[in-house]
């Protein structure tokens, strides 16, 4: 290595050097964080607003001979506009531009399972979104985050055509993620090019329901760019959404909702009826309300067959009180995505179909701000060394574990016994039972009818719990039985506990406080009224459910004939919970056919014949036990 040079420069020429030197630019805007957390130095009153919209390349759903588009509206601080890179938080929906008013299928059906086209179902409306209109934008943009809402291909602005759950309707919101990354091409509403120099290309997506979904189909497709996904009472597999074990199966309060309801609600584009009337004729063929077979039509509406691909974080959420979007869509997911180790997190509180924004609202925003901080921004916010899962076992009683189903939970199995009794001691000797199935009565009847005796149910139950038992997952039931004299394929297993207790009832009362949140601007305070859940005293609680379409014995991709009067063994699900039995309850299970509420409904009338002896009840017990 040579000697550095020293070379002596006359003073006129430094000085002509000076005078000619471009002046050092200032700083380009950036964020600030304290206590490993981004802070709200941003004006969301000056924030700016664009609408951009980005074509969705190889999808033409409404075959027009041009790809579909989708709209995407965009809140960014202004400082964005002056060097300022930011990540983006983007919720897809269907829904923000309200939808129409359509008749959900009859469920009350011959005994072929052809409807009866005079017990129609009425249509039952669903609450619309506005833009902007929830806390993202007050408490997110502030503190350096953009948001983007996303209309679903078929409404609103979008072109294209809505089709429940298929890869069309993955396409866009994957077409947005694109565009923040330079990879697809983005419009002017006057139809100039325009691309998103502001963004960082990281990507955050959160919803509750169908906008929750949206973000379990977009992480299955990989898609570069999709760090973490908030998915909140989100499908998993839209089967399990509109059937179940080859039953058709209605969403809880939307009895007779089908996919092709669900698509002509949200068809919202202007010529939507027109343009997309054949796409939705489809669905209803497809969809076969008949059979309720597992089809190619719905394997194309699973993604967990694409759980393989998920890179983005996942922040789960789910009510275990959720008949609408039921529980096993939470589970299987992150069953899934626990077995390929994806970076996690789960929350379980004992609402219904809610976001949790609405029930422990403080606690929410702290944890959703360090997660969205340490994915989009890399900031050790300590959030990834917390426990993973935060379980509400009881309104207000809340306990974090280190995993879900909670450590320690064991599968136990009770058995069916003489004198409707349910214990862990097999009765091999007790003699078989038969009810007959009662279409007009629900199941809450059937349930509550317990201890006397009902031609149109059986039920078993333990005796007083000597201390408190805990049940952590997916309940299971084997049933060996046979049917006759009647045409309803259905069994429903009901697991119930029964002793008065108080307990949640589905709704949320004001607490009397008041949170500010985030900066408010004309119209949106920024601030929230707290809430806790409502209670209820009950004499008992049906804890969760499943159901089986007996000709789905054995698989339910196909229907097989049940002879009349022979004897099958039928073993099928009950939704995952997490629940606590208290000492001196009794835990029941109850057998039913039809589930007024949730299965269709064919003459009443069908026998079943069932031996104890060779049934069961498996639990996933985690803490206490049974004698």
């Amino acid at each position: 290595m040579h000697p550095r040079k020293v070379v002596a420069v006359p003073l006129a020429a430094v000085l002509a050097l000076a005078m000619t030197t471009t002046p050092a630019t200032a700083a380009a805007p950036s964020i600030s964080v304290a206590d490993n957390a981004t802070q709200p130095v941003f004006s969301r009153a000056d924030a700016i607003k664009q609408t951009v919209y980005v074509e969705v390349e190889g999808t033409d759903s409404d075959s027009d001979g041009k790809p579909d588009r989708v709209a995407v509206d965009i809140l960014r601080p202004k400082e964005t506009d002056q060097g300022l890179k930011v990540p983006v938080i983007m919720e897809a929906s269907p829904y923000y531009s309200g939808g129409n008013d359509v008749a959900n299928h009859p469920v009350d059906v011959d005994a072929n399972g052809n409807p009866l086209p005079d017990l129609r179902s009425a249509p039952t409306n669903k609450l619309a979104a506005e833009p902007f209109a929830g806390y993202y934008d007050n408490y997110f943009v502030p503190r350096g985050y953009a948001i983007a809402l996303v209309e679903n291909l078929g409404s609103g602005r979008a072109t294209g055509c809505p089709t429940t759950g298929d890869r069309n309707e993955t396409a866009g919101p994957k077409a947005a993620i694109d565009w923040l990354n330079g990879r697809a091409k983005g419009f002017t509403p006057e139809g100039e090019p325009v691309s998103a120099t502001w963004s960082t290309g990281k990507v955050g997506m959160i919803g509750v329901s169908y906008n929750g979904t949206l973000p379990n189909a977009v992480a299955a497709t990989g898609v570069k760019g999709l760090e973490t996904i908030v998915p909140i009472a989100a499908i998993s597999s839209w089967y399990d959404y509109y059937r179940a074990n080859g039953g058709v199966l209605a969403p809880g309060g939307f009895q007779g909702e089908d996919a092709d309801v669900l698509a002509k609600y949200v068809l919202t584009r202007a010529d939507g009826q027109q343009v997309c009337g054949p796409v939705v004729d489809h669905l209803t063929t497809a969809q076969d309300r008949i059979t309720g077979d597992y089809s190619p039509f719905w394997d194309s509406r699973n993604y967990l067959n694409d759980v393989r691909k998920v890179k983005a974080s996942v922040f789960l959420v789910h009510g275990l009180n959720d008949w609408n979007v039921k529980t096993k869509q939470f589970a299987q997911w992150w069953y899934a995505i626990s077995q390929r180790n994806v970076p996690r997190k789960i929350w379980l509180h004992q609402g219904t179909h809610m976001n949790p924004f609405s029930l422990r609202t403080v606690e929410w925003l702290r944890q959703l701000h360090g997660w969205f901080d340490h994915w989009l921004y890399g900031i050790d916010s300590g959030i990834m060394r917390e426990p993973q899962a935060d379980v509400e076992t009881g309104p207000g009683e809340w306990g974090r574990y280190r995993s879900w189903p909670v450590p320690g939970a064991t599968p136990v199995r009770l058995r069916p016994g003489a004198g409707a009794k349910l214990g862990l001691i097999p009765q091999p000797h007790s003699a078989k039972e038969t009810f007959t199935d009662q279409k007009a009565r629900t199941a809450e009847d059937l349930v509550q009818s317990f201890p006397a005796a009902d031609p149109n149910r059986l039920a078993y139950v333990t005796p007083e719990l000597p201390a408190n038992v805990r049940i952590s997952g997916t309940p299971t039931v084997s049933v060996r039985a046979s049917l006759a004299d009647g045409s309803s394929p259905y069994l429903t297993a009901l697991l119930v506990d029964y002793g008065t207790d108080v307990r949640a009832n589905g709704t949320l009362v004001p607490t009397g406080e008041t949170l500010c949140y985030g900066e408010g601007v004309p119209g949106d305070t920024g601030c929230t009224a707290l809430r806790r859940l409502g209670t209820a005293t009950t004499p008992y609680k049906i804890v969760t459910r499943g159901w089986l379409d007996v000709r789905n014995r054995n698989r339910a991709d196909r229907t097989e004939p049940v002879r009349p009067g022979r004897e099958y063994s039928f073993d099928w699900d009950l939704q995952p919970t997490d629940y606590v039995f208290k000492k001196g309850h009794k835990l029941g299970l109850v057998i039913i056919s039809t589930d007024r509420d949730y299965t269709l409904r064919y003459p009443e009338g069908t026998r079943i014949t069932v031996s104890p002896s060779r049934s069961s009840l498996t639990l996933p017990v985690a803490i206490g036990k049974l004698t």
